[in-house]
């Protein structure tokens, strides 16, 4: 996402530069030494630019994508506030029940940096929620997850079972959905026979091949970003449950190649699935409605086919570069004025 965001600003005729490769990720909310260092290398980071915009020009505005309590933005705002500069952030996010550790300090450099921001794109319903609870005079701009279609190719639904996914396998909400995935596959009826392609790779691999049939299963690792519209062409639903997903643009890509799909209605999951339209959603951990919605999309090809349909052009209609590049463009040109 933060690639296609610096290719949507691009596309509207803006310069954009990656200002620092400095990686804040606070994993473990106990580890003091490590946002010591973080602060120690943001510090550094700052200086450097500071140097460099001194000695030659310093940017229009600080574009900060997705900072929240396990990495906030250490170097931008106050840059921003040295320079004159508009912040302005994609993502950013807030949440009181991680308020200990140094996450308690991080979630407020990221609290004080979304009140002082130009303004602040909030890509799902929830995120937006989740500020406004927070920081109720922030200045929030929807902005809905989007994908660059240009390349993405029309196809035709293949008939029969073929499942596809992409995921990462690593611990945590990511194995939980491998979990539901393959007890909701173990409910399907006898009758439909399936198969599933599973795009992705992971310190869990091993565990996540262990919950399925490996005669139903072909394994596809890590597959390229150029070769994924290829890979999700094969199949016939996307099949997902998305255990705390924020958005998840696997779920657009999917959509964006015609295929419907079934999750749970979790987290951010119906920001980017229309249920009944583009797929069918489950309540969150029922693994049994999961199963249920799955067999009706293999049972029916005309209700797959049509719902297929339907999910490409939402996609192309509300999820496209341009849209979001022409509400790039209006907010920035308004922020810097």
């Amino acid at each position: 996402m933060a690639i296609l965001l610096m290719t949507a600003l691009r596309r509207a005729g803006h310069k954009v530069e990656l200002a620092s490769e400095l990686r804040a990720f606070l994993p473990d909310d106990r580890d003091a030494r490590a946002f010591s260092d973080l602060q120690s290398a943001a510090a550094a980071e700052r200086e450097r630019l500071s140097r460099l915009w001194r000695d030659g020009a310093p940017p229009d505005a600080w574009f900060c994508y997705h900072p929240y309590y396990k990495s906030p933005d250490l170097i931008g705002p106050p840059l921003a506030r040295e320079f004159g500069l508009p912040w302005i952030s994609a993502e950013a996010s807030l949440s009181g029940r991680r308020d200990r550790g140094v996450w308690a300090e991080c979630q407020a450099a990221v609290t004080e940096s979304v009140d002082r921001a130009a303004v602040n794109f909030a890509m799902t319903a929830r995120d937006r929620d989740g500020l406004r609870a927070r920081v109720p005079a922030a200045r929030i701009c929807a902005l809905p997850p989007f994908l660059d279609l240009d390349d993405w190719p029309r196809r035709s639904l293949p008939k029969g079972g073929r499942i596809v996914t992409v995921a990462m396998m690593r611990r945590g909400d990511k194995m939980e959905s491998y979990r539901a995935m393959a007890a909701a596959l173990q409910m399907l009826p006898p009758a439909i026979d399936w198969k599933l392609g599973i795009a992705g790779d992971g310190p869990m691999r091993k565990e996540v091949e262990a919950l399925f049939p490996q005669d139903r299963v072909e394994w596809f690792g890590q597959v390229p970003s150029d070769k994924l519209p290829e890979f999700l062409a094969a199949g016939s639903v996307y099949f997902w449950p998305g255990c705390g997903e924020a958005y998840g643009l696997a779920y657009l890509e999917a959509q964006a190649i015609g295929l419907p799909v079934v999750a749970w209605s979790a987290a951010g999951v119906p920001e980017v699935v229309a249920d009944g339209e583009t797929g069918l959603l489950a309540p969150e951990g029922d693994i049994a409605a999961l199963a249920d919605n799955l067999a009706r999309l293999l049972g029916d090809d005309d209700f797959r086919v049509r719902m297929g349909a339907t999910a490409r052009a939402r996609v192309a209609e509300r999820h496209g570069i341009a849209t979001a590049a022409d509400i790039l463009d209006r907010e920035f040109r308004a922020a810097i004025g």
